[in-house]
């Protein structure tokens, strides 16, 4: 420990040594950066605690920074991807062991079915469909209302990437939504429209008059690159599309981080601490040892930090931005808030509650943040 010790780090603290790493990088101090990197290498264990844990990809990201554009061992992990049905149950898992995915569904599920509560016929687009999970409970709940169910149309749009990586991406949706249509007694039209998000135009979403429309962005909307990236702002430009279509409710959920256009080591230390609580979190629910845990990290979350960490330019996709930022574009593009029902929050409390004490709900600015501990990791917000 005695040359690490040099640098001023304490010995056993892994966090420091890393972000040690991470500056030795950033002043291109390759020598320094080789013998801290090896040092933390030893100390990092893909079973080990959430640091040790987290500390395995980050270095994976910082050496594929320093290697090369980091585009290059983006794709490589893209192409080590599981295969369809596997990459599936990886979220799947997700989805079951912590309330991220689940408070993002029942959030936007909550305003969508507030604003749309008298509507007879409903058209829904979903940037991000993936399974097409979100909209069973929802389905059910308008199949159930007092005056009978609406027609509800479900446009759902998913990159043509991961379609081809799951095989079957928007078929098995229609499959499914069908399904409910039939059990649930509730006619049900979708559209899967395999095109990435700044790429949609208003002839593909097929926008019809007479339909309460509301549109769906589910941790999604910080993979379209905005000013800082391409003059033409395309983030900024589809939410003016989306207003011109007047829709009823547009609902946003994102991962409350700051990488969007925060210098490199900055950017390392946010990634450090939003990612540390989250592995924290998947730390009380599933043991260490077991297969399914270090599946789910390895590809449902090391994939975007090595984004983060080495990528820049248009090859960074994982762009986050704070609720506020969020909040500023949306009112420069012409929306206003819509406040997130008091029920729904209620709902979401003693969901959380069924997870562990340490998850927190905070309300602020009408919107909802879901929190480990003292730092919040998913907001959720809707707009009309």
């Amino acid at each position: 420990m005695e040359e690490v010790s040099v640098h001023g780090i304490p010995p056993g603290d892994l966090k420091q040594l890393l972000i040690a790493c991470a500056k030795a990088l950033a002043e291109n101090n390759v020598n320094g950066f080789d013998k801290l990197i090896e040092k933390a290498r030893s100390v990092v264990s893909i079973s080990g605690e959430p640091i040790q844990r987290l500390g395995a990809y980050l270095i994976e990201g910082l050496v594929a920074r320093k290697e090369s554009s980091g585009a290059n061992i983006y794709r490589a992990l893209r192409c080590r991807e599981p295969e369809g049905k596997d990459l599936l149950s990886y979220m799947h898992i997700l989805y079951e062991i912590c309330p991220y995915l689940k408070f993002g569904y029942m959030a936007a599920n909550g305003a969508i079915a507030e604003a749309c509560r008298n509507e007879d016929r409903i058209h829904i687009i979903d940037f991000q469909i993936a399974q097409g999970t979100q909209w069973m409970t929802l389905l059910q709940a308008l199949a159930a209302r007092p005056g009978g169910a609406p027609h509800v149309r479900i446009t759902g749009i998913d990159d043509p990437v991961s379609k081809y990586a799951r095989g079957d991406g928007l078929e098995a949706v229609a499959g499914r939504l069908s399904a409910i249509s039939d059990k649930f007694n509730i006619p049900v039209e979708f559209h899967g429209v395999p095109v990435f998000a700044p790429d949609v135009t208003k002839e593909t979403l097929d926008v019809r008059p007479g339909e309460a429309l509301a549109v769906n962005f589910p941790l999604q909307l910080h993979h379209t690159p905005d000013e800082s990236v391409d003059v033409n702002n395309p983030r900024d430009g589809l939410l003016r599309m989306i207003k011109s279509f007047n829709p009823k409710v547009v609902t946003l959920v994102e991962q409350e981080s700051n990488t969007n256009t925060t210098p490199f080591v900055t950017r390392f230390v946010e990634t450090l601490n939003y990612y540390l609580a989250m592995f924290e979190s998947i730390d009380v629910t599933l043991p260490r040892d077991r297969k399914e845990r270090i599946s789910v990290e390895q590809h449902c979350l090391a994939r975007d930090m090595v984004n983060v960490i080495a990528c820049e330019g248009k090859e960074r996709v994982e762009r986050h931005e704070l609720f506020r930022k969020w909040k500023s574009r949306f009112m420069m593009a012409g929306f206003e808030q819509y406040p997130l029902s008091s029920y729904v929050n209620s709902v979401i409390r003693s969901l959380l509650r069924t997870y562990s004490e340490h998850y927190t709900l905070v309300e602020k600015d009408e919107a909802m943040l879901l929190g480990w501990k003292d730092r919040n990791l998913v907001s959720a917000s809707a707009w009309h």
